[in-house]
């Protein structure tokens, strides 16, 4: 308890940051996640092409490599000045966005066919039918699969504090730098992570039983 007690600034400070490095990634990967689905089921080949090429880079290059682009490439070429907050937040999304993207693109694949068809038959436009008729109906089978999703994503957020983004990992190195054993260390660590995800879980679970009622 001495760990927690003599150094709660800082545990707070490496809570929040958890929290706040996860609600801005959660949103940016939803976001990209929903349009690059969108890509994916395009009738537009270039859509459809540029939507696969993004999944099938994001999925298959690991995350500590993506942390590294953005942090000692991305500034040097694009965006100088950045914080590693800001930094960080993208590095998350952009690689969740490919595991929400194909949980949306499966969700999307239970809608029957014929709802589609008649959506364009009564002239509504591919982005009409997709926001209008089908997303609503995907979004019930895509819940489960996007609370396991944003769940990793909390976990995955641990490799920020090696870019130092001030969160609940960067916490822990620096209790160790002073000499802290582990042991408790590592105990209120995993209590935070726990409290984050036992949440995102709550609400999804929440926003799943919500939607069995409308159905």
């Amino acid at each position: 308890m001495n760990v927690l007690l003599d150094n709660f600034p800082e545990f707070r400070d490496g809570f929040i940051g958890t929290v706040s490095i996860t609600a801005v990634s959660s949103v940016i990967a939803l976001v990209l996640g929903v349009v690059v689905a969108g890509f994916r089921v395009s009738p537009v080949p270039p859509l459809r092409y540029f939507g696969t090429a993004w999944v099938t880079l994001m999925r298959n290059t690991p995350l500590t490599l993506l942390f590294l682009i953005f942090f000692f490439v991305v500034p040097e070429i694009l965006f100088p000045g950045m914080s590693p907050f800001v930094l960080g937040s993208l590095a998350l999304g952009f690689y969740t966005s490919s595991f929400v993207c194909e949980a949306v693109r499966s969700g999307i694949n239970t809608v029957p066919l014929g709802q589609a068809e008649a959506a364009r038959s009564i002239g509504m436009t591919f982005s009409q039918t997709l926001r209008i008729v089908v997303l609503p109906q995907a979004t019930r089978t895509v819940i489960p699969p996007l609370s396991s999703i944003f769940i990793a994503l909390t976990k995955n957020s641990a490799i920020a504090g090696a870019f130092s983004v001030a969160e609940l990992f960067g916490w822990q190195k620096l209790m160790s730098d002073k000499g802290y054993d582990i042991v408790p260390v590592f105990i209120w660590v995993a209590l935070g992570y726990l409290v984050v995800t036992f949440t995102i879980s709550g609400l999804f679970r929440l926003l799943e039983r919500r939607m069995e009622v409308a159905r």
